[in-house]
């Protein structure tokens, strides 16, 4: 079994695509299907590209997915800064031009989904269509809470994980078998996602994660207006889904429908947000309902079924 693979989801190939300064690592599961469409999905900020991995088994080779390790991350972690939301847009962008894919799908989890929204925005002949998981909305931070201590309680536990380091790989699997947001759904798919992170050797294993990459990128998701106004300026159609719970498995989650009423994301907003019961921001993504709600905005209607549903 490769280091990519668990017993239930087949590995991907990995690829490495030219972008400005080296190579951007990318994850490929291959379509089976003639004439089958392509996606791009972008992975949140201290993931990798294997967090799609049931999105992958759902699809079933109806569909080639590409996730890309983002700049200072996974196995693209030694690609350099500058950093910032544009930059992994643009690398998007170069992705999709490298491989000569055409106008195309791209899909974002949490900060991918301001990079998603932001590559249509910023290369709209590239885009045709993005599915954005529980991000791209910016809310004003609240009067009196600064951009360090925002950042702080939105990552919560997984920003802490990249100054620290694990003896060993049983330990970091215990960290994050303790998370409440993981806890219940843990897996072996959860695990190989999780395991892929780590860099180095016993007993000093760290995640890959470039610490400056997400302190910059972070800051913007908070405060940078071209990513905050993305999803109001798409070029293409656009779908948004929700997640009811939060980072931490907590009742309240980024969004709701007040809040995002609050922002113009209504009904009468081109961009149709709908929430994914029972998930939080992270099952949103591994989960039957939310990795089924992409796959059916990904291929249309007629995606529902059992590979998909």
């Amino acid at each position: 079994m490769s280091r990519f693979e668990s017993p239930s989801t087949p590995a991907p190939e990995q690829l490495g695509v030219p972008v400005e300064g080296g190579e951007l690592s990318v994850l490929r599961w291959p379509a089976t299907v003639p004439g089958a469409p392509t996606v791009v999905a972008v992975h949140g900020i201290t993931a990798n590209g294997l967090a799609w991995f049931e999105v992958a088994r759902r699809l079933a080779g109806r569909a080639t997915l590409l996730a890309p390790d983002l700049r200072g991350r996974g196995d693209s972690r030694d690609l350099g800064g500058p950093y910032g939301l544009a930059r992994h847009a643009d690398d998007v962008a170069a992705l999709i031009t490298a491989l000569g894919l055409g106008p195309t799908v791209v899909v974002g989890h949490s900060m991918g989904a301001w990079v998603a929204a932001l590559t249509a925005v910023r290369h709209p002949g590239l885009v045709r269509r993005v599915v954005l998981v529980d991000g791209a909305v910016t809310f004003p931070l609240p009067e009196g809470v600064s951009e360090d201590d925002a950042l702080a309680a939105v990552l919560g536990p997984a920003l802490a994980r990249l100054s620290m380091t694990f003896p060993d790989r049983r330990a970091y699997r215990e960290f994050w078998q303790r998370h409440p947001a993981f806890a219940a759904d843990w897996s072996d798919d959860i695990d190989a996602f999780t395991q892929r992170d780590l860099v180095g050797g016993e007993p000093e294993l760290r995640s890959s994660c470039v610490l400056a990459a997400v302190e910059a990128d972070g800051a913007q998701v908070l405060l940078d207006r071209e990513a905050a106004t993305a999803v109001h300026r798409l070029p293409c159609p656009g779908e948004l889904f929700w997640a009811e719970r939060g980072l931490l498995d907590e009742p309240r989650g980024l969004y709701d429908e007040e809040r995002l009423a609050a922002m113009g994301l209504d009904h009468t907003h081109p961009v149709p947000a709908s929430a994914v019961p029972g998930t939080n921001h992270y099952s949103i993504l591994w989960g039957r309902a939310g990795a089924g709600a992409v796959v059916r905005a990904v291929l249309g209607p007629a995606a529902a079924g059992p590979a998909a549903g």
